[in-house]
């Protein structure tokens, strides 16, 4: 048996899959889940407000007022392809022969799924770059894309008016309310279209001023009965929620940028607050390798996470194992009405 026989692309996917399954989800997920169609067009109906309008009056005997469709906007747009390789060099694949030349299975399965972690890599950095159109889209409203030569950029049309600064900086600790300034984001949700904000989203610097706030500290403390100069995670998340019935999702996690600069999902000093239930969906087109290839005797394709595609061909010279990722993706935005996008630090 030769390399070509144990690195190829269901062999992959299927290792991917069992490896992600103990991975923690990444909050996106849950606010965008997946879906799939084919092409390259996505389209989608933008709820431009929530409220429902009241039957008009009629006489008897007369015919139905005719209701004009209002409030709904159609986005289309293209979705953005992302594509990556890496290969298994001539070194590696001597190194592999004598590997091979045991015959030891354990041997050979160790160092195979040695190589198996190394490919993953571009299958976690497709994972991340949905996660990062996601989190774009959720806390700034677009989405802007630029690498290899490529711009792609995004605008999901929340209104102006959902987007909004704290009354004072947050990080002003004596004069800051942040309750109120989250209070009457929730109350302008409410009453342009009628939808309940129950969730928000933050990171731990946004939280830590949350925490610090003298007037919060005071008053958890004056209804526990005491005074104390600071409050853990948990009674804060506590007091949020009977004063706002909201609950705050913590989002700390990061990545590695195109020019390997590690950054934040989501972005200090913001806060969104949103309603329950899903904001729109991450959408997966159908790329070529899957459309052409799958089935074929050029390649080895197999597709995980619902529409990413791996692909394993051969080269003879120089002799080497190439893995190709690529993904055909964007998020729609269904519910970019009924967030509120706040700004903690105004300048």
């Amino acid at each position: 048996m030769s390399i070509f026989d144990f690195v190829q692309a269901p062999a992959l996917a299927a290792y991917w899959t069992e490896l992600a399954q103990d991975e923690p989800p990444y909050v996106g997920q849950e606010l965008f889940p997946d879906d799939k169609k084919r092409g390259l067009t996505l389209s989608w109906i933008k709820g431009a407000k929530g409220l429902p309008v009241v039957l008009r009056n009629s006489a008897f005997d007369v015919h139905a007022i005719p209701r004009p469709r209002i409030g709904f906007e159609k986005m289309q747009t293209e979705m953005p392809y992302f594509k990556e390789s890496t290969y298994i060099d001539e070194e590696l694949r001597q190194e592999l022969n004598i590997v091979l030349e045991t015959g030891n299975s354990l041997y050979i399965d160790a160092v195979i799924n040695h190589i198996f972690d190394d490919e993953t890599q571009l299958l976690r950095g497709a994972r991340a770059t949905r996660e990062r159109m996601r989190m774009m889209a959720l806390t700034t409203g677009a989405i802007s894309l630029a690498s290899n030569g490529q711009q792609y950029d995004y605008d999901y049309g929340i209104p102006e008016e959902h987007k909004g600064d704290a009354a004072v900086k947050w990080s002003d600790t004596e004069k800051a309310d942040p309750i109120e300034d989250m209070r009457l984001a929730k109350e302008k949700i409410m009453e342009d279209t009628g939808v309940e904000i129950t969730r928000g989203m933050m990171n731990t610097v946004t939280w830590r001023n949350l925490r610090k706030n003298v007037a919060i500290i005071h008053e958890i403390f004056a209804l526990a009965g005491g005074s104390i100069t600071s409050v853990s995670d948990a009674a804060l998340r506590t007091y949020v929620r009977d004063q706002l019935s909201i609950d705050i999702v913590i989002n700390d996690k990061r990545y590695t940028d195109e020019n390997g600069t590690t950054q934040k999902f989501f972005p200090d000093n913001t806060v969104v607050l949103m309603p329950s239930g899903p904001l729109g969906k991450t959408w997966f087109g159908t790329t070529p390798a899957e459309s052409d290839l799958m089935g074929g005797s050029v390649a080895n394709v197999a597709v995980t996470d619902t529409g990413v595609s791996i692909t394993t061909t051969k080269h003879v010279d120089p002799v080497q194992v190439e893995t190709i990722v690529a993904m055909i993706c964007v998020p729609s935005f269904e519910a970019a009405d009924h967030v509120y996008i706040m700004d903690t630090e105004p300048a």
